[in-house]
């Protein structure tokens, strides 16, 4: 189910109801944690309605990677010896690992096999059996590896509670496309009573409003201009080609982003706080900083349980750059399976080499972005600017269908120097141009807080005049409806 069809516009407000409704009313503690559990239950319920709804196979799946994950813990918890430990901690990531590995990846391996045969002459004909990419997947696998890891770094204490943690794997705002949340947020709010909070419900539905705008108005009508400059075998421009990288820049970002959006004012209409994912990442000043502002449950993710178990940076500067390169390479694989990802990822790590070897990648940590005024300052424009560049030329390996494509995208913005403004009159660049700026501009006035309508006005005429225009241009907007493109991750 998406989050911009008609079924979820009928199940949500439906699955809100039915979720208070059980928790009231509340009398003494056993009947209130009866009603807990049987309020985690309906999460668990309606989280696999929600998840089924494309496919019901898929849920045999998220079962049995929660239960592994579930009794990992635990038998963790019962365990002393620390070689016993490791071996449980190996299982857990084998099953979830595998699980992952061969659904996402079965395909592209076999794929490069018979094409690195075919090299070297020999023509191999596997009957190669294509495997359906469960929605999701790799979110909610990390989800449950992050506990079992924690669990067994004794972080958290593992729960016996069986319901609650099914809820904590499956929440449905978050399940598809994250934020990837760690058990030591997420979980202990399903373990405790929760009551309905109307400030945080309607900052909720504000951060909704903006994530749709973002999805259904920015990105889906960048997707419409992007594949009109991109997708064209003859009539590409240098200029075009910038443009449509800059159209898919603006995509990417509205697209996810606003998916983050929607799940985050979503989980605060049942009372349930989710981490921030995004944080106005095309307003930073190097790519370090874009990083931590780009995706922030998956950077964390792979710096907690990837890059400081191999050593980080603790172990001198030549492992530092190596263990940069494999976080860099594989987040580029979590993406996708195809080489365009690795490169992708290779390209972001070596952007983020130079400020290695100055010591600098630790520039802008804490701080805001023209903090003291409202204009950045020139160094700060510079900063932004040469960042977005290098961002938006290194989504050509993200958009293309080969690193060939890509690179050919490449070579005709810098060797063909052929700025013809006439692809630019295709259907839909001119409105992707203008909403893409005003989204800019919006999280501009709005980059201290924690997303970009926060901040709104105090009259009441001119609040709800913003909200119903948005509204406006979110029903009424006729770009052609596509997937959120991190379904496919």
């Amino acid at each position: 189910m998406s989050f911009t069809s008609f079924v979820f516009y009928a199940f949500l407000p439906l699955t809100f109801a039915i979720y208070w409704l059980i928790c009231y009313p509340q009398q003494g503690k056993r009947v209130a944690s009866a009603r807990l559990w049987l309020q985690n239950l309906f999460v668990v319920v309606a989280s696999y309605v929600f998840y089924g709804w494309w496919d019901w196979r898929f849920l045999i799946l998220i079962s049995i990677t929660a239960l592994w994950a579930w009794a990992s813990g635990l038998y963790l918890s019962r365990l002393l010896n620390m070689k016993k430990r490791k071996w449980v901690i190996a299982a857990a990531l084998i099953v979830n690992l595998g699980i992952l590995g061969l659904f996402k990846y079965y395909n592209f391996f076999t794929d490069s096999v018979i094409s690195l045969l075919g090299m070297f002459g020999f023509n191999v004909h596997m009957s190669s059996i294509k495997i359906i990419l469960p929605v999701g997947i790799s979110f909610y696998t990390f989800q449950a590896l992050s506990y079992v890891i924690d669990v067994y770094r004794k972080n958290i204490e593992p729960t016996k509670d069986l319901v609650a943690f099914f809820a904590f794997v499956s929440f449905f705002p978050q399940l598809v496309a994250g934020p990837i949340e760690r058990a030591t947020n997420l979980l202990p709010q399903f373990l405790k009573p929760r009551r309905f909070d109307y400030p945080l419900a309607v900052d909720g539905c504000r951060q909704m409003l903006w994530g749709f705008f973002k999805k259904m108005v920015v990105a889906d009508g960048c997707a419409l201009a992007a594949n009109n400059l991109l997708n064209a075998d003859s009539d590409m421009s240098s200029l075009s080609i910038l443009v449509g990288l800059f159209c898919f820049t603006m995509q990417i970002y509205g697209d996810f982003s606003g998916y983050s959006d929607i799940a985050i004012g979503v989980s605060k209409l049942f009372g349930i706080r989710l981490k921030q994912n995004f944080c106005m990442p095309y307003f930073s000043r190097n790519i370090g900083e874009f990083w931590r502002r780009w995706h922030i449950s998956l950077t964390t993710w792979f710096k907690d349980y990837l890059y400081i178990p191999l050593g980080g940076s603790r172990e001198g500067l030549a492992k530092t750059i190596r263990n940069t390169f494999i976080i860099f390479a594989v987040s580029g694989f979590w993406h996708g399976a195809n080489w365009t990802f690795v490169v992708w990822g290779l390209v972001h790590a070596t952007a983020f080499l130079p400020l290695l070897l100055m010591k600098k990648n630790r520039r802008f940590v804490g701080t805001t972005i023209a903090e003291k005024s409202i204009l950045p300052s020139i160094k700060e424009i510079v900063g932004m600017a040469s960042t977005f560049a290098i961002v938006m030329l290194g989504w050509a390996f993200f958009r293309a269908d080969s690193v060939l494509q890509a690179w050919q995208w490449l070579r005709e913005i810098f060797i063909g120097f052929d700025f013809r403004i006439v692809p630019l009159l295709r259907k839909g660049v001119p409105h992707a141009v203008v909403w893409s700026l005003l989204l800019l501009i919006c999280e501009w006035f709005n980059r201290k807080e924690r997303y970009g309508f926060a901040r709104y006005p105090k009259q009441s005429w001119l609040r709800y005049t913003i909200y119903f225009s948005i509204l406006f241009l979110i029903v009424f907007n006729l770009s052609p409806r596509q997937t959120f493109i991190y379904f496919q991750f």
